[in-house]
């Protein structure tokens, strides 16, 4: 029973976020919000350990359309890195905010980038195109992420400075506008870089909250290095070039890993 003590750690952590913000906030959607994600991510590290093939995809498409659909689209609430800032800026610690402090920038601490392997809406998408192994060397262009940050604060930063009216209605078509431009970049990016991630690698502004606290994250991929073979295997499937033959934080694009485990499957001495 000791390899099924993480899916129920990380079930105790949502449920404990749940509990204090549906306590604190007075508000039981907190309580249903991060107890249905638990659960998913839950079941999806149950499934990973029973060697379920699509266990990954299956976390992704619970998580990812119960953002996407229901809060986004049906409830109107916008989880992108703008909703963010249009809530920081009103100064209400709820939705959008509640979610980033949760997910991307205290969560990272605990599960590093996790939340692009098993969550991300937009990711979801792009998992299903053929290029899931990058077929080109990683380009260094990565200073894109901070423009479209940059970007997306400005953004909204101009909408309260000029005192636009009915701010909440022009972020919901700003959930729906931008969504469609990110898949859109990501498409052209997976095809024409032949990389699924390349999204993920250049243009994701929300990388920028991860990467600095992944580099501390606890739950991450290491390597017995008396077992490893130096075969190549793990870097070769790797879907963001991580070098998980180096146990240190600062092997190379290790704030980058996404907890896929693909090196850890075709690990052949099961170094990983």
């Amino acid at each position: 029973m000791k390899k099924y003590v993480l899916p129920v750690v990380m079930l105790a952590v949502f449920e404990t976020v749940a509990v204090t913000l549906w306590l604190t906030k007075d508000n039981i959607f907190y309580l249903f919000n991060f107890s249905y994600i638990g659960c998913s991510i839950a079941l999806g590290i149950f499934l990973y350990i029973r060697q379920y093939a699509h266990a990954r995809r299956i976390v992704q498409l619970l998580v990812g359309l119960y953002m996407l659909v229901y809060l986004g689209l049906i409830c109107g609430e916008n989880m992108q890195i703008e909703g963010f800032w249009y809530y920081l800026f009103t100064g209400v610690f709820e939705a959008a905010t509640i979610h980033y402090a949760v997910a991307k920038i205290f969560g990272p601490l605990l599960f590093g980038r996790g939340w692009c392997g098993y969550a991300c809406w937009t990711a979801m998408v792009l998992d299903f195109l053929p290029y899931k192994v990058p077929q080109m060397p990683r380009k260094k262009i990565g200073w894109i992420r901070y423009v479209t940050f940059a970007a997306s604060l400005v953004f909204v930063g101009a909408l309260f400075l000029a005192h636009v009216g009915n701010i909440e209605k022009i972020m919901f078509w700003a959930f729906i506008i931008g969504n469609a431009a990110y898949y859109t970049a990501g498409i052209v990016l997976a095809y024409s870089f032949k990389d699924n991630r390349a999204f993920c690698k250049y243009i994701c502004p929300v990388t920028v909250f991860m990467k600095p606290m992944s580099y501390f994250a606890v739950i991450r991929v290491k390597c017995d290095e008396e077992k490893c073979v130096s075969c190549g295997r793990c870097r070769s499937v790797c879907p963001m070039d991580v070098d998980v033959t180096d146990a240190s934080r600062k092997r190379e694009n290790g704030t980058e890993c996404i907890l896929c485990m693909e090196c850890v499957k075709n690990c052949p001495k099961g170094a990983l």
